[in-house]
């Protein structure tokens, strides 16, 4: 049998159902476990020891270091992890990725003659797991049976682009050239950059070292040669991080750093190791064959090893990723807390959501006292930063919307609510931001116009204004920790607001009868008292969304529910009093 052309396509082939299977299997395993995965990841990552443990579990259940490196890099940017954390993970992420080859090096062995023997060998039984797999799926329903089904098929087709592999690799052990070039990666330099540079291609250390498997095969490689490739294997496996960090945060930037600076230093120290060894004592088997045991060893040795020495050392790694991703002027996005990689994972994409969201009613929330306090002596605002928020309002509303849509597996009955929830608040906190931009702008052609209020006008908008503040800030608050009883506070309020802005009205009208304002100035006064019932409005919405979704009502009706259910109860009408009381005052005071 000559090594040709054919040889070359079954190569590729080989590697292409093994690179599919492997895929196959750990989205399976990863959807079989449910968000539960991505959630434990997330909260046991308390201590170095803890997220190790996590990272190496996770990694070995998806069989893939990258992907694991990836999730971990989302959750830096989303800002659900700290850059210390993420250093227990990467590292376990290294531990864990190290099962696959020792799973390989089970599909070896020459046939025993024995038919029941033969078929419980890997390479054998891989192709009836396939079948159990496709049965499976031909059968399935659900979606958790059909789960089931990629991880038996996925399996079997690893273990078959294996067999073909090393099949297809065979008639090299007969080419004398292919011993040469081995012989030539021996070099130390050159074997870690083919490493490298075949893992930074096909983004997969475990790929890398299952064709390095297939190869050990043809007994022409030798452990001078595979130390420096598997050592390079173990660098390139960081481009998929690189890749994933992209556009991110400083930190989901330093959290790929990390893992690079661990590779590197961790390979390069292992390669001087060794190789002042070799050169002092020296190794029996450095120019013996390597087999498919010895490579999955040795990528195990090493991994272990360097966890193990880098632990003491984590707070170095966080320096070193520090020093290479300094803190720019730049401020970080916060709708970077909308990770595309969550999408999948709907709890984790929801929380995300809702931080955004909460972000947009501090936004919300600040422009609005941008806008008003100047009016009553307050300091004059800062339109650039004004002119910030209100983009980021505007922005957001578009960006976590498509986000909140293309959510995946969006399955239970409360996902379905609390993403409705989010697309009304979302709403409601941009048209707040929307009318602090009114008053804002209204405020500030009143300034250059020269113009001023009366001191009884002055007074009655300063306590609609003030009453208006309290709303907000009880809404957001309730927003974003979920409250009901500082939900139900809004609604009395805002009932005084109401009131408020009819009293004003009817009091404007009498001082423009009375001669004791002008109809420009009236014009602006109506105006912003319009826009201060309108931001009380939308608040108003915002906590009657929040009682629903926390109570379980099945639609989001406001007017309906705040009518009929929430104003019956004694509640409403002591806090109403209360308000009633603190503002409706002030305005009788300003009145006298």
């Amino acid at each position: 049998m000559e090594f040709d052309v054919l040889s070359i396509v079954q190569m590729i082939g080989g590697l292409a159902l093994f690179i599919y299977g492997m895929t196959t299997m750990g989205k399976g395993l990863e959807r079989a476990a449910g968000s539960k995965l991505e959630k434990t990841l997330e909260k046991m990552t308390g201590n170095v020891f803890t997220a190790l443990i996590m990272g190496m579990v996770v990694t070995m259940v998806i069989q893939s270091s990258s992907a694991t490196t990836v999730m971990v890099v989302g959750f830096v940017n989303a800002g659900i992890m700290t850059l210390k954390q993420s250093v227990g993970v990467i590292l376990g992420a290294n531990i864990g990725t190290t099962v696959t080859a020792q799973i390989l090096r089970l599909s070896g062995g020459d046939g025993s003659g024995n038919l029941f023997m033969d078929l419980l060998k890997p390479k054998n039984l891989a192709y009836i797991i396939v079948l159990v797999g496709v049965i499976i799926m031909m059968l399935a329903k659900k979606r958790r049976t059909r789960d089931i089904a990629d991880i038996f098929t996925g399996f079997g087709i690893l273990f078959i682009g294996m067999s073909v592999m090393e099949s297809a690799v065979a008639p090299l052990a007969d080419l004398p050239q292919f011993a040469e070039l081995f012989a030539a990666i021996s070099n130390p330099v050159l074997g870690v950059l083919v490493g490298a540079g075949v893992t930074a291609i096909i983004q997969s250390s475990s790929a890398s070292v299952g064709i390095l498997q297939a190869l050990s095969t043809t007994g022409a490689i030798t452990y001078s040669a595979a130390i420096p490739i598997i050592l390079g294997q173990n660098i390139g496996t960081c481009i998929t991080a690189f890749l994933s960090s992209l556009g991110g945060s400083k930190n989901a930037r330093r959290t790929a750093m990390v893992h690079f600076y661990f590779n590197l230093i961790g390979s390069i120290a292992f390669l001087v190791a060794t190789y002042a060894i070799q050169y002092t004592v020296g190794f029996s088997f450095w120019e013996n064959p390597i087999d498919k045991g010895g490579i999955a060893n040795f990528h195990t040795l090493f991994n272990v090893t360097c966890t193990v020495l880098f632990l003491p050392f984590t707070g170095l790694l966080v320096k070193l990723a520090k020093w290479s991703v300094p803190t720019g002027e730049t401020q970080e996005d916060p709708l970077a807390k909308l990770e595309p990689r969550f999408l999948t994972t709907p709890a984790l994409a929801l929380d995300q959501a809702q931080r955004c969201i909460a972000d947009m009613g501090e936004a919300a929330k600040g422009n609005y006292h941008l806008a008003v306090d100047p009016l009553f002596g307050g300091s004059a605002a800062s339109e650039e930063i004004f002119r910030e928020h209100e983009a980021f309002l505007d922005r957001a509303e578009v960006e976590i919307g498509r986000y909140l849509t293309t959510i995946h597996n969006v399955r239970s009955v409360d996902q379905r609510r609390r993403t409705a929830e989010m697309m009304h608040s979302l709403s409601d906190f941009e048209k707040i931001g929307d009318y602090a931009q009114n008053i804002f702008d209204r405020a500030d052609e009143f300034r250059q116009a020269g113009l001023s209020f009366s001191a009884t006008a002055m007074n009655e908008l300063h306590a609609m204004a003030d009453a208006v503040s309290e709303v907000l800030d009880m809404t957001v608050e309730a927003y974003v920790t979920q409250s009901v009883s500082l939900a139900r506070s809004v609604e009395p309020l805002e009932e005084v607001v109401d009131t408020m802005k009819e009293q004003l009205k009817s009091r404007h009208i009498e001082r423009l009868g009375e001669g004791g304002c002008t109809m420009q100035t009236g014009i602006h006064f109506l105006d912003i008292v319009h826009d201060l019932e309108k931001i009380s409005d939308h608040c108003s919405n915002i906590a009657i969304y929040t009682i629903q979704l926390v109570e379980g009502a099945e639609e989001f009706d406001t007017h309906a529910y705040a009518k009929a259910a929430y104003k019956s109860g004694p509640q409403f009408e002591t806090k109403l009093k209360f308000y009633q009381d603190k503002y409706l005052s002030r305005l009788n005071e300003a009145k006298a």
